[in-house]
């Protein structure tokens, strides 16, 4: 999309960055040109964004006032030159367009425009300066026809000729404009425009507000929580009655030789009826009657080129709903308009369920559309896309950006066919195309997308009777050895390679046992290697190497695998079409020279060593993959691999048959090798490389590991890329046929060489990377929230979620943690067993089904029988049926049998006891866990519930649950059952690029040149993806961080906002990235002095941490100690102790009473009784925090002495207290002994609600708990990722200057630095007075360093952020926290 339009500009106010933020600020994104400049730093020059489309949306509220565009632009840098547009009806407007842009960018930006929002059929007349005219192409750019940076050039929109396709379109953008249900409006915006609205009618309401908001209830219910998440729906704006196609359809053949294409009946509000002809020409309205068409055009002469202009002519009441619907739109933040291409599922639905009305339109659509995306007769050939779109040529940026925009335009696609298909396929809507097999293995063609099952062997492996055949179902086993085979067909039928299905000559000879024991590979294992393997040749992207479009759908207890397919091979015999690899397990392996040369070129950047095996004659073959993948050339002669499930080496830690598909991740392989050349080339201890690699791994993970944790520390030391790995050490190459059943040629020697290298990285995953993750856990260096969170944190430190039970062991001594692995063991576990009752369920029963199931998981079922296990239920289930049944397969066409509709209820019989001992034995079959008793009762929790239904694809209402009765959930309570998906969408590598190139000058202190890095970065995933994409997200986040170390709070603000609108549509309302995006937001408003606005943001984000972790979690303590912050800015002390209170007990309980953390409570709590004069407890709590930080980091360590200097201060001020009443300064004493009362009546209650509390305070020292177990590390108080990056330069700079090691992995003592940060933010509040002991505090205005240490006092930054940055924040003033604090001392001091 290009520039924007001047008549299209949002109505909120732009204000400087000192006022109120605009309530729905406009969506700039900055040019190349434009820098930020703030006081002190030195501008450069950008880089040159080369090509492309930028969005520029000017809105003075966005871009800091310091940013100044440079003057003399780098060479090739993006500029926008400005022309007019007249459209149609003869309006005029204004784009901001680049040579670069194409013609279907501008008419894509026309189409979002309000003025052409509603044109879909015209073309683009070019008016250049000399007077000529040029009809625009859609895919022709700008500078290819004229030049427009000399000026004088227009654009003009022509009415273009209607077809019959282009006419449904139109009718179907104009049912969409009338519709509100796309537009997303975050809970944000709406606050925004709440607080903007009650601005001008009163003022002071803050306290109001402040009493109305108490975040601890949600930490209390938070079953009744849930009812709060959704926001209710936007009211619809009605313009119109009905819009439907007329019963007169299709237009006789004497009415289609006169234009007519087609008619729509249409009941405008007014009660009118009126026919309208669409012609090739125009809409205009005819003079049909009753059932007589009557083509004539009527007297009034109502016609217009477009069907809203018509409409606007003959109903004044639709004119008038029209523009509201288009302000409504407009005042949205643009963001939430935009529609994602991969929308989030939720796992809550509006409760009460909302009226279904009648809607003829909707009707009309369901019926009309055929199974899939596409209309009736027009398929797409997915693979000649796909293949097409990777042939594009990428050699500049430009090319770049067009290639991974059509390449992700067409996956995306493919994904969301894939799963109306695969929906389709489960629902039995869609034939199979070998229909006498038997159903084991039926396969299924659709809109050119070849679908077919994984088997669910995980679950099988614990099933009670194992029956290699077809016989039983869904239980019957997997595990049958493929050796044992005769006749191995191509490949199993299951697994979704339509390929080799006609591959194999002999594949229809072979018996269906010998077909059965080939479904081994069609497992949910191979099926997610597989994927994962598609993805590594992906990016790999050898020229001339070609991959299949691939998703994964999991529905209705089934998993369907979804590719393209390969032109010609599901034609004829293609025996012949085999180049590369084997079909049947080695016995045969097919070569091919060029093949090879290609799949060598990949091999080297995936880690993988060319090496020899033998067939099953013993003949030696060259492979540079596995014996099992398969190269195939398909009828347009292009070179395909496909069967990708070991792309990397066995982990040697799973050795046997049964575990064939454990292989290691290719994070973790990267990481070794990576760790490996370290030493080769540094010649280094082996303590010292593998330490170095520790921090490598750890600096890889930590943004996405927690949610928001690590803003600069997530990606900016990240593993290299592969190409750096070969260039590194190109001798660290995995053969990945060792510990397989191939024969492997080569001597003895080589062989165990090559079985070393693999058990080498099996023993660093479980020696190194694991020990190192369980301390950056213990450490809250990682912190994940919730199950989704946990697992990414897994997966970017290489490890596979079969060692979740093994990690679970090593961290007991952390409640949290305990409870957050063992649930996630327990919801995995749940998933199988819910699934196979899913399976098992006909269409009739899956909404009580799955009530029953959620009530025997959280509730108390008691049945008849106490044998409710699912082992015993496949047993006893097919017993009367076996015969019937005897074709039958995990397919789900099964459920559709007469012999199974006549079974009772497959899940009435089933009890709690029955299903959780199938938990307990699943989780400790597949993870080797214990599940303990007690886990029954941790599974009342919401967080679980959520975990659950996000994993099945399950959606409840939002009522409030007992979940501590016998049975919680009603049938009724499940409002949808949705496919979940997997999918191979690529990234965009370029974009990824710019941020950590962005993120390291972020660090350096270059403010100009990492905004215009994450400018430019965000630009292009703009034009790749669109802007709803994480990476996205991520941009804006960095933006807002850079935005606010230049002192724009407000620009950060609007930066913050885009990140959490995108967050909300990419990965759910209540994900905790979202979570923390509410936080961040609230620290924003907060540094404008907005406190009443930024407690709601802060309400909302103890909902969601509520929801996504329960109450307790160490980030949930870290956010009320921000919360009690901002009431003690806001002089609400009562309240701001009770949050500091409740963050102290958590913090003990779930830390122990010796983790650094539980210092920051104290210290915290010692800072707010200073700030009520009442330095007695100020000196006992500031104590506890000296003890504390002695015992864990030694007397000499600069936080402890911070602390001992914060006692002296304490201990000075008392002693000034004592003098002034001495002195018989009465009034003060007395007001001073009024706030002491206070404090101290409230001080008793909180020590009679928790006795432990006034334990904890009469200890002259913690005594000996499990902190030291944990690391020096310090807890890290999420939140704003801000003043982060300064800080890292500052650190850097200055160990650089004494001559130390930097590292980019996280240090191990950064604790300090969290902790300095709360030290500086509370020094701000209250050591104005006091200067022999504390630094005065500098303002942010611009200053690049913040002065040395005075005293001891810290110089890093004032402000508990909720830091989730990995980055040690050094140098900046919270905004308005630590301002508006000492403001308030130094007045306090003056009097």
């Amino acid at each position: 999309m290009a520039g924007k339009s001047k008549g299209a500009k949002n109505k909120g106010k732009t204000q400087g960055a000192g006022q109120p933020v605009p309530s729905e600020p406009e969506v700039p994104v900055t040019d190349g040109a434009e820098v930020i400049n703030p006081e002190n730093v030195e501008v450069s020059e950008p880089p040159a964004v080369e090509g492309g489309v930028t969005y520029v949306e000017k809105s003075d509220g966005d871009i800091p006032e310091s940013a100044q565009p440079a003057k003399k632009p780098a060479e090739g840098e993006l500029h926008l030159y400005p022309v007019p547009v007249r459209t149609q009806s003869g309006e005029k407007l204004e784009l901001q367009l680049s040579p670069g842009d194409s013609v279907i960018d501008v008419k894509q930006f026309l189409l979002d425009a309000p003025e052409t929002c509603f044109y879909t059929c015209y073309d683009l007349i070019l008016h250049t300066k000399d007077g000529s005219t040029h009809q625009l192409e859609d895919y022709n750019e700008i500078s290819e026809i004229a030049d427009i940076t000399s000026g004088g050039c227009s654009l003009e929109m022509v009415a273009a000729i209607y077809d019959e396709r282009s006419i449904r379109s139109h009718l179907r953008r104009v049912r969409e404009l009338l519709s509100l249900s796309s537009l997303h409006v975050s809970l944000s915006t709406s606050l925004a425009l709440q607080q903007e609205s009650a601005q001008g009618k009163s003022a002071g309401s803050e306290k109001t507000v402040i009493q109305e908001f108490d975040g601890l209830n949600f930490m209390e219910d938070s079953a009744g929580a849930l009812t709060n998440l959704l926001a209710s729906a936007p009211a619809e704006i009605k313009c119109v009655e009905s819009i439907v196609f007329s019963s007169f359809n299709p237009p006789p053949s004497y009415r289609r030789l006169h234009g007519d294409l087609i008619y729509i009946d249409v009941v405008t509000l007014e009660g009118n009826k009126y026919c309208i002809t669409g012609s090739s020409k125009s809409f205009y309205v005819n003079c049909s009657n009753g059932s007589i068409l009557d083509p004539k055009l009527t007297k009034q002469g109502l016609e217009a080129s477009t069907l809203v202009g018509l409409l606007q002519k003959i109903s004044a009441k639709f004119k008038k709903g029209f523009r509201e619907v288009l302000d409504r739109r407009a005042s949205a933040h643009p963001f939430e308009n935009v529609q994602s291409l991969l929308p989030v599922t939720s796992w809550l639905g509006a409760h009460p369920v909302p009226e279904h009305r009648r809607d003829a339109a909707r009707a009309e659509e369901s019926v009309v559309l055929s199974y899939g995306t596409e209309l009736i007769g027009m398929q797409r050939d997915w693979n000649e896309e796909l293949q097409s779109c990777r042939e594009f040529p990428h050699g500049n940026p430009q090319e770049r950006i067009l290639r991974g925009r059509a390449l992700y335009k067409v996956t995306c696609d493919f994904v969301d066919a894939a799963v109306k298909g695969a929906v389709g396929v489960i629902n039995r809507c869609i034939p199979p195309i070998n229909p006498t097999d038997p159903e084991c293995f039926h396969m299924y063609v659709h809109n050119n997308i070849f679908f077919s099952f994984a088997v669910d062997s995980d679950y099988e492996h614990i099933s009670k009777d194992h029956k290699p055949d077809c016989h039983n179902g869904p239980s019957r086993s997997t595990k049958v050895s493929s050796q044992d085979t005769e006749a191995k067909p191509d490949m199993n039928h299951t697994e979704s390679k339509g390929v080799s299905h006609s591959v194999s000559v002999n594949s229809s000879d072979a018996s269906p046992e010998a077909q059965i024991a080939d479904s081994e590979q069609a497992t949910y294992a191979s099926a997610n290697n597989d994927l994962k393997g598609t993805k590594a040749y992906q990016e790999a992207d050898i020229s001339g190497l070609y991959n299949l479009a691939m998703a994964i759908i999991d529905y209705r207890g089934h998993r369907v695998v979804a590719q393209s397919i390969i032109p010609g091979i599901l034609q004829g015999d293609k025996s012949d079409s085999l180049l590369y690899g084997s079909v049947d397990n080695g016995k045969k392996i097919s070569w091919n020279e060029n093949f090879h040369s290609k799949v060598a070129e990949a091999a080297k950047r995936l880690h993988l060593k060319e090496h020899v095996v033998l067939d099953g004659s013993g003949n030696p073959v060259k492979l540079a993959a596995t014996v099992e993948c398969k190269g195939i050339v398909g009828s347009d002669d292009r070179h395909y691999i496909l069967d990708l499930m070991r792309v990397t080496p066995r982990d040697s830690n799973y050795i046997g048959q049964e575990h064939r598909f454990c292989v290691l991740r290719p994070e973790l392989v990267a990481s070794f090798v990576e760790a490996e050349s370290t030493k080769q080339s540094t010649r280094l201890k082996v303590p010292d490389a593998l330490e170095e690699s520790n921090d490598q791994i750890a600096s890889t993970s930590d943004a996405k590991a927690s949610s928001v944790e690590g803003d600069d520390k997530s990606e900016e030391a990240s593993a290299p890329t592969r190409e750096e790995n070969d260039n590194l050490s190109p001798e660290i190459l995995f053969n990945p046929n060792v510990f397989t059943e191939y024969k492997l040629a080569g001597s003895p020697e080589e062989i165990a060489a090559d079985e070393e290298l693999v058990k080498r990285a099996g023993t660093y995953l479980l020696e190194i990377v694991m020990p190192k993750f369980v301390q950056d856990l213990c450490s809250l260096d990682i912190s994940p929230m919730d199950g989704q969170t946990l697992t990414d944190a897994l997966h970017l430190h290489g490890i596979n979620v079969r060692y979740l039970g093994k990690i679970a062991g090593m961290i007991k001594h952390l409640p949290h943690l305990w409870d957050l692995f063992s649930a996630e063991i327990i919801v995995r576990s749940a998933k199988h067993v819910i699934k196979e009752i899913l399976r098992q369920s006909p269409d009739h029963d899956i909404g009580p089904a799955i009530a029953h199931f959620l009530n025997c998981f959280v509730g108390k079922v008691l049945g008849a029988s106490t044998k409710g296990s699912l082992g015993h239920t496949q047993s006893k289930t097919p017993k009367g049926h076996e015969n019937s049944q005897s074709q039958k397969s995990t397919k789900g066409q099964k459920i559709n049998t007469p012999a199974s509709r006549k079974c009772p209820s497959t899940y009435s019989h089933l009890t709690s006891d029955g299903i959780w001992s199938s938990i307990k034995e699943f989780a400790k079959s597949k993870y080797q866990f214990e599940v303990p008793d007690e886990a029954r009762l941790s599974a009342k929790r919401v967080s679980v519930l959520r975990n659950l239904c996000q994993k099945v694809g399950v959606t409840i209402a939002a009522r409030k649950y007992n979940l501590d009765s016998s049975t919680p959930f009603e049938a009724l309570d499940i409002l949808n059952l949705q496919p979940v998906v997997k999918h191979s969408v690529p990234t965009c590598t370029d974009a990824r690029n710019l941020m950590e190139a962005g993120k390291v000058r972020m660090a350096e202190g270059t403010l100009n040149e990492a905004y215009a890095l994450f400018s430019e970065a965000f630009s292009l995933l703009q034009q790749i993806t669109g802007p709803m994409h994480k990476d996205a997200a991520n941009c804006c986040r960095y933006l807002a961080m850079v935005l606010y170390h230049a002192g724009d709070t407000a620009g950060a603000i609007v930066q913050q906002h885009r990140e959490l609108i995108i967050n909300e549509r990419c990965l759910g309302l209540d994900h905790p990235d979202t979570a923390h995006s509410y936080g961040n937001m609230a620290l924003f408003y907060h540094g404008l002095n907005q406190t009443e606005l930024a407690l709601r943001h802060m309400s909302r984000t103890l909902l969601l941490l509520s929801l996504a972790s329960g109450p307790d979690h160490p980030d949930v303590a870290a956010t009320l100690i921000n919360v009690a912050m901002m009431y003690q800015d806001a002089s609400n002390m009562n309240t701001a102790l009770r949050y500091l209170q409740e963050a102290l007990m958590k913090n003990e309980k779930l830390l122990g009473p010796d983790h650094v953390q539980t210092a920051v409570c104290y210290h915290a709590l010692a800072i707010a009784f200073s700030c009520m004069s009442l330095y007695k407890l100020s000196i006992q709590h500031e104590k506890k925090t000296y003890d504390i930080l002695a015992k864990q980091l030694g007397e000499n360590d600069s936080r402890t002495k911070d602390s001992e200097n914060w006692l002296q201060t304490f201990k000075l001020r008392e002693e000034q207290v004592n003098a002034q009443k001495q002195k018989g300064q009465g009034a003060n004493a007395s007001d001073n002994a009024i706030n002491f009362l206070k404090a101290l009546n409230l001080y008793i209650l909180i020590v009679q609600a928790h006795p432990a509390f006034l334990q904890a305070m009469k200890a002259a020292a913690i005594q000996s708990g499990d902190g030291s177990a944990m690391g020096e590390g310090v807890p890290r108080l999420r939140g704003v990722d801000v003043r982060a990056a300064r800080a890292t330069a500052e650190a850097r700079k200055k160990a650089a200057a004494r001559g130390l090691n930097v590292r980019n992995g996280p240090a191990a003592n950064n604790a300090s630095d969290e902790l300095a940060q709360i030290l500086k933010l509370i020094n701000s509040a209250a050591s104005a007075s006091s200067t022999s002991a504390t630094a005065k505090t500098k303002e942010s205005e611009g200053q690049e360093e913040n002065g040395p240490a005075q005293n001891g006092t810290p110089t890093e930054a004032k402000g508990t952020i909720n830091d989730g940055s990995s980055v040690k924040s050094t140098g900046n003033t919270p905004a308005g926290l630590g301002a508006a604090l000492e403001k308030k001392q130094r007045s306090k001091q003056k009097s």
